[in-house]
């Protein structure tokens, strides 16, 4: 197993300001967005699908309700708690670090709102990549939604101040060696904290030069939620269907 407890995302995402700061999240577009991809995979009802990062389990429940077996998996043992309260025959959700392959083998694999990118090694993101494809079925898909990196970078907000609760969130961006970084900062109780998200900047070159090197096969390629084309500068997202 990997040790690095120490890491940014194991803190953060497991610390309730990470929920609090984006408690506003369109999860309308979200649903949507699952709508979309279930009907284009075509996923016969009771498919068994991994909701691989699944936070605390809002899209894993929305699947299930849609009359699929879903797994939710997450590093954040938080998370996972409260998502745990859900759980019924067909939806189960289990702290996994998501380098780490399955048992179980899933008919598809979603890893949904850029949760990939997020380690300091590269050679992690290739090893999530082979994990998500030892644990599908021989005829499953997997998807991967993540940020358009040309126009996240050519339209990044350099400050930002967000009020969410009581609690002034001062927010700075940028793009420094290959990674587009936030750090956040703010007080809660007198008491001052900081937190630094890091998301690897992957380009559709770097997912199609990692899906080369673990022998998989990119099927499709889409640019929004409303699985629209995609343009490298003008797409919201990056979203990959592979099998």
């Amino acid at each position: 197993m990997h040790k690095e407890n120490k890491t940014w995302f194991a803190s953060w995402f497991d610390s309730p300001y990470y929920h609090i700061l984006y408690k506003d999240r369109d999860y309308e577009e979200a649903q949507l967005f699952v709508d979309n991809i279930t009907n284009y995979l075509n996923l016969p009802e009771d498919s068994k699908i991994l909701d691989l990062a699944c936070g605390k389990g809002r899209h894993s429940i929305y699947m299930n309700k849609l009359g699929y077996n879903v797994t939710g998996a997450d590093l954040s043992p938080n998370s996972i708690e409260e998502a745990k309260q859900f759980e019924n025959d067909t939806l189960h959700f289990e702290v996994h670090d998501m380098r780490e392959p399955f048992e179980q083998k899933f008919d598809a694999i979603v890893n949904l709102f850029t949760s990939f990118g997020y380690f300091e090694n590269d050679a992690d993101n290739l090893l999530t990549l082979k994990a998500i494809q030892h644990s599908l079925t021989e005829y499953g898909f997997a998807v991967i939604d993540f940020m358009n990196v040309n126009r996240v970078i050519n339209n990044l907000v350099p400050e930002e101040l967000k009020t969410v609760d009581g609690i002034d969130f001062h927010i700075k961006r940028y793009h420094q060696d290959g990674y587009i970084i936030k750090d956040i900062d703010f007080e809660d109780d007198g008491e001052k904290f900081h937190f630094t998200e890091r998301v690897k900047a992957l380009t559709l070159q770097d997912f199609q030069s990692m899906m080369d090197e673990a022998g998989i096969y990119l099927l499709d390629i889409f640019g929004d939620y409303k699985l629209r084309k995609f343009h490298k500068d003008e797409s919201e997202r990056l979203i990959l269907i592979f099998k």
